[in-house]
């Protein structure tokens, strides 16, 4: 039996290779954005969905440990130009909602700029960083909906200690231009729009519906544990569950979302 709470320890690759990798994978994807025949979601502003599925908000400025805080403010500006580009986005029957295609690369010429990043579990600074706030701000929304997470790429490395978390661990999107993507496929008959905009402390978020969706949904973890690797590291592990419960009759149903298996770049051991 395969143990699936075994992860091998990282990889190291040049900075040339690193960057080669990169472009191809980019150029790939803008190759697929063409030629993939996908139905792509866009900006409707004459559209106004009253049906509100969930609201959610995250901190801002949030203090972290070996972070400075300029690069939390540069985060905002960037935030602030990604969501003018996806805010009252309407995700039609059909059709695919992904973040990078309607934001694009976030360069200096475009506004952005340096914000904090994680390259293999280390804290690290480049232009449009802090976007992945937005990612896991739309995923945790998503899963409160009918629609289908069609591409969700999961946090690989658990940096921070948990500091007034309010949602199970692991329940964010990362992202990295363009092939690291959060992408969203609407598979019913409704539509939904999503909204975004901010405040003085906090990013905001909410997904509405054309019509009553008489359905709520619940997220939960199970399994969670921390674990010593062969290679002398810790990991840390969970399932992440979706429980759906159709209003008109009650019933419930259980659906397994995704099992997170990350390598943690603290000891558990420690007081946090």
């Amino acid at each position: 039996m395969t143990d699936t709470q075994q992860v091998d320890k990282p990889k190291k690759r040049s900075v040339l290779r690193k960057f080669l990798g990169k472009e191809f994978f980019i150029a790939k994807r803008q190759f697929n954005w063409v030629f993939g025949g996908n139905n792509f979601a866009g900006v409707d502003l004459g559209i106004k969905y009253d049906n509100s599925l969930i609201i959610h908000k995250s901190f801002l400025l949030r203090p972290l440990k070996d972070v400075e805080m300029y690069l939390q403010h540069n985060k905002v500006t960037n935030l602030k130009i990604a969501i003018s580009h996806l805010d009252k986005v309407v995700i039609k029957p059909g059709q695919t909602f992904s973040i990078w295609r309607l934001v694009g690369r976030p360069t200096r010429l475009k506004g952005y700029l340096e914000g904090m990043t994680l390259h293999n579990g280390k804290i690290s600074k480049d232009t449009g960083g802090g976007l992945c706030q937005l990612g896991n701000l739309l995923y945790w929304m998503a899963l409160h909906t009918p629609l289908t997470i069609k591409e969700r790429w999961r946090h690989g490395y658990d940096v921070f200690p948990d500091i007034n978390r309010s949602i199970p661990f692991a329940c964010g999107a990362t992202l990295s231009y363009n092939y690291i993507d959060l992408q969203l496929e609407n598979t019913t008959l409704k539509s939904f729009q999503i909204n975004l905009w901010l405040t003085n402390e906090y990013l905001n978020g909410e997904i509405t519906c054309d019509t009553d969706v008489k359905t709520k949904y619940e997220i939960f973890e199970t399994d969670h544990l921390f674990k010593q690797q062969w290679w002398g590291g810790y990991t840390r592990h969970n399932k992440i569950w979706k429980r759906i419960t159709t209003l008109e009759d009650n019933k419930t149903k259980d659906e397994l979302v995704t099992e997170n298996n990350a390598i943690m770049m603290y000891s558990p051991l420690l007081d946090k």
